[in-house]
């Protein structure tokens, strides 16, 4: 027994190999989606959210050191983050030994040097004396885009999958193409229209309901599939 293992091994490889896809095909369930009960969305806090045109934001994350005089943070940032920096933009800052003490601050400066660009912003306040380094989260906003939240969205492979709640009462998968992803909300390019509901909170379990269907209505082994 032990000398067949390999074989087998190999066999069940490339029997999923040729096969695999066409099985997971066929693992989706032939009805347009799945229904939760009352209860079990109250149990799972089942969330629903409103594709719409939001303002998109994203959070340049970097470290910077504050100036003698406790005022101003300088920090170099790399492309591509380093093309979204300009002046005016806000900036959240907290020394690394007090997250608890936040600082709000400014852009007033940004000078390009070869690759990446030199950053400079004003604390509202002055800093702590005993902190030279500071973590720094610069908000740049990139517009209004038509986009969900980031909850929503489930990734499979190359993928990207959202359940959409309908009139009656169904939640079914749709695959988007994702544009600009910010940091509470993505850009939605394709695959929703504004005015769709979206499960949020939740999304996980009315996934894992849909492909349970789908395993249920593939055939046993040895029985052959009926292809459309």
């Amino acid at each position: 027994m032990v000398s067949r293992i390999p074989s087998l091994l190999l066999a069940f490889v490339l029997f999923n190999t040729a096969y695999g896809d066409d099985i997971r095909s066929h693992t989706r369930p032939k009805n347009t989606g799945t229904k939760v009960s009352d209860s079990q969305a109250v149990d799972l806090t089942l969330t629903l959210s409103q594709v719409s045109v939001r303002p998109i934001q994203m959070w340049v994350r970097t470290a910077g050191t504050i100036d003698k005089n406790l005022k101003v943070l300088t920090a170099y940032v790399d492309p591509p983050d380093a093309g979204l920096l300009k002046v005016g933009q806000r900036v959240r800052s907290f020394p690394p030994v007090s997250k608890s003490s936040m600082f709000q601050a400014g852009v007033t400066r940004v000078v390009s040097q070869a690759d990446r660009v030199m950053v400079e912003a004003t604390l509202s306040a002055r800093g702590l004396a005993d902190s030279r380094y500071y973590v720094m989260e610069i908000v740049v906003d990139r517009g209004q885009f038509l986009s969900i939240p980031n909850e929503a969205i489930i990734e499979e492979g190359e993928k990207h999958i959202v359940y959409v709640h309908d009139q009656a009462g169904q939640y079914s998968p749709h695959e988007i193409e994702m544009g600009i992803q910010g940091e509470l909300y993505t850009q939605v390019l394709r695959g929703l229209n504004e005015g769709d509901q979206v499960v949020t909170f939740g999304s996980f379990f009315i996934d894992s309901e849909y492909k349970l269907k789908g395993t249920e209505q593939t055939p046993m082994a040895g029985e052959p599939i009926h292809h459309p």
